[in-house]
């Protein structure tokens, strides 16, 4: 039995392009495969910064800013305040884009905005075991879930006490590797 769309697809570099692609024999049907984007922010109130410990892998237990993959027909904006949302129940004043970076071992970009709580009122959402307002020097600096979460602490950090303009990106020479757990 044969189906109205069984396409089969090869590898090869389309007409017009660079790079190899996967492309329906029967037609032409190119099957792009684009970054993921991330969107989340550093959220301050009282001069201390909100942090999620994760209750999912990757990384589960470890502790980050709210954040995750954009949804389509979403922007970056409304993707972040409905990551904090969903991750830590906060509802979020967002200021400017603080960072993007790029983690290209998993072809992914973030957007990383700065905020500040509208209502001093958070608590653990479905993908946190815990949330909670940090110092600075409070900060559980051995157990960040991802080097980009160091980098828009520190950037957000630099804003915040030194007056420097955003936004940032990786920083020169620093690997975008785990730590070893």
């Amino acid at each position: 039995m044969t189906y109205p769309l069984s396409p089969t697809f090869i590898k090869t570099v389309p007409d017009g392009d660079t790079h190899e692609r996967a492309v329906c024999e029967s037609c032409g049907f190119v099957n792009y495969q684009n970054p993921k984007i991330v969107t989340g922010s550093v959220v301050r109130h009282d001069g201390k910064i909100l942090l999620c410990r994760r209750a999912i892998e990757p990384r589960k237990g470890y502790w980050t800013i709210p954040a995750g993959y954009l949804e389509m027909h979403e922007t970056p904006q409304d993707g972040a305040r409905r990551e904090a949302q969903e991750e830590a129940n906060a509802d979020l004043r967002l200021g400017a884009l603080l960072a993007i970076y790029t983690v290209p071992r998993l072809s992914q970009v973030q957007l990383l905005f700065r905020a500040t709580l509208n209502v001093p009122e958070f608590s653990a959402g479905e993908e946190s075991l815990e949330v909670g307002l940090f110092a600075w020097r409070e900060i559980p600096w051995d157990d960040i879930a991802f080097p980009t979460v160091y980098w828009a602490l520190d950037h957000d950090r630099m804003v915040e006490e030194e007056g420097a303009i955003p936004p940032f990106s990786n920083p020169d020479g620093v690997s975008t590797d785990l730590p070893k757990a």
